[in-house]
């Protein structure tokens, strides 16, 4: 299917997908995209600045789409903030490069924010490959909150029966989370733009529970719905860069604590990764370890000084 982009001047929504280095991962995407979204629809993809021929694959198999190409890697949000400001569409569908939407789901999303006028933000179910449900959605980042949430998703990676049970019984029910995942969300374009759109100071990471906690802020509501269901190959894109990615998913913490957390929950942070930075570096040894010990060896330096 030609991208319907290309037959209307006025989308009903716009696409924003952000990848790096994930070029087969994109080009599924996109392929759902254009088998199972039915409404007018117009896509923007910034590539940030990929090496493994992401661009050029996505000229040749997707000519309608409207390609973004960045020379150097814009992080998260800076990225989704160059498309959003070339979006047209009055729905804003933020997309990771390694998400697949089924049948059905946007439009779904779709229906909540045109049934509800006020609600801003909508986050569906997402599953993995395996079709087990992921956690995608949650309550505002505290150390109580984080805590009870690692040990579900720790659970989901074990394959412990009470983790299971618990995450398919959470994500069974529409509810009003403080936050939804931006691996997929659907927002309405002009909240996006009166909050500011994502927060350029976080790179990577905690840049969407730091947005919706905005939108909540300015008087809109958050919606998580199961209606809408989408496949996420969880943590694949940021296996190009896994070292980049331990740092900034710590990086990016700070600032949030820093940004919307008492000083009492910002001490506790630090001295959780310090922590974990000190015992991962004396358990990587030298040798192979080398690099390993580098990159905690910086998360600790971050979680002291930063």
């Amino acid at each position: 299917m030609s991208d319907p982009s290309a037959a209307t001047s006025s989308p009903r929504v716009s696409a924003v997908i952000v990848s790096f280095n994930t070029r087969e991962l994109l080009l599924g995407c996109l392929d759902a995209l254009h088998a199972h979204v039915r409404a007018p629809f117009e896509t923007i993809v910034v590539d940030n600045a990929s090496a493994d021929g992401s661009a050029e694959a996505v000229r040749a198999r997707f000519p309608a789409v409207r390609l973004i190409p960045s020379a150097s890697n814009l992080g998260f949000s800076r990225a989704n903030n160059l498309a959003l400001r070339e979006a047209r569409g009055e729905h804003v569908l933020v997309l990771n490069s390694d998400c697949e939407v089924r049948p059905g789901a946007v439009e779904a999303m779709s229906a909540v924010l045109e049934e509800r006028p006020d609600v801003a933000v909508v986050g569906p179910r997402t599953v993995g490959a395996d079709g087990r449900p992921q956690m995608s959605f949650g309550p505002r980042l505290t150390p109580v909150a984080e805590w009870w949430q690692r040990r579900l998703v720790r659970g989901l990676k074990e394959g412990r029966t009470d983790a299971l049970r618990e995450v398919a019984s959470r994500t069974a029910r529409e509810q009003e989370p403080d936050w939804v995942s931006a691996s997929c969300l659907l927002a309405r374009r002009r909240v996006l733009e009166a909050v500011g759109g994502f927060d350029e100071s976080f790179f990577l990471y905690e840049e969407d529970v730091d947005l919706c906690l905005r939108v909540r802020a300015a008087g809109w509501r958050v919606v998580y719905t199961p209606a809408a269901e989408v496949v996420h190959h969880l943590g694949r894109s940021m296996e190009q860069a896994p070292g980049l990615a331990h740092l900034e998913y710590h990086r990016s913490h700070l600032r949030f604590y820093r940004k919307h957390n008492p000083l009492s929950h910002r001490v506790a942070l630090r001295a959780w990764m310090a922590a974990g930075a000190a015992r991962a570096w004396l358990r990587a040894g030298s040798g192979d370890g080398g690099q390993r010990r580098q990159e905690e060896a910086a998360i600790l330096r971050l979680a002291l000084f930063g």
